[in-house]
């Protein structure tokens, strides 16, 4: 069996890699330096091991620069359902979690996934779970851990010379013992 090898015309170094200093981003950039390393004679085996990855990842973007050529090294546009969120609703609730849950009407005193569902519906007329909103806190770089207030606390410096200063005084009862005193 032969190793795969790449052999559109429309694929050479000269192209990729001004594709790499235009195009941002790490798998396009992996693609990129695997397509390099193939066109180089490496084997798509080799560049799996290379890069820790799947040996039929590789075979399987040597088959895609095969049939489409430098477009191969593009990501396309995947399917799914777009993001409630947009730039500003995101910038919203950043600054919503920055203050108090009672300025928006909602009677907590500190922000969980709870109390940002209720925010988000109230506010933009957006319905997540409570798990999305928790991961949405942690996106925007807030902790829901709540805080933990730490005292103080004293250490030995100084101690000495206080207690030198210290006068000491009897302490003085306020009845006499007697000694047949029944209380005793």
């Amino acid at each position: 069996m032969h190793a795969l090898s790449i052999t559109h015309a429309d694929f050479s170094k000269e192209k990729l890699l001004s594709l790499a200093e235009d195009i941002p981003g790490a798998w396009t950039g992996m693609r990129i330096a695997g397509y390099l390393l193939m066109l180089s004679g490496w084997s798509a085996t080799k560049v799996a091991v290379l890069f820790g990855m799947s040996r039929v990842n590789t075979t399987k973007w040597c088959h895609k620069a095969n049939t489409e050529g430098i477009s191969a090294v593009y990501d396309r546009p995947r399917s799914g359902r777009p993001s409630q969120f947009d730039e500003r609703t995101l910038k919203l609730l950043d600054r919503a979690l920055t203050s108090s849950p009672k300025k928006f009407g909602i009677e907590r005193t500190r922000w969980d996934g709870k109390v940002v569902v209720e925010y988000l519906q109230k506010q933009h007329g957006i319905t997540v779970h409570v798990r999305h909103a928790q991961r949405l806190i942690h996106r925007l770089g807030f902790s829901l851990r709540q805080p933990i207030y730490r005292f103080v606390q004293a250490t030995n410096k100084g101690v000495a010379e206080h207690v030198q200063t210290i006068k000491k005084t009897p302490i003085r009862s306020s009845r006499r013992i007697e000694k047949n005193d029944p209380v005793r």
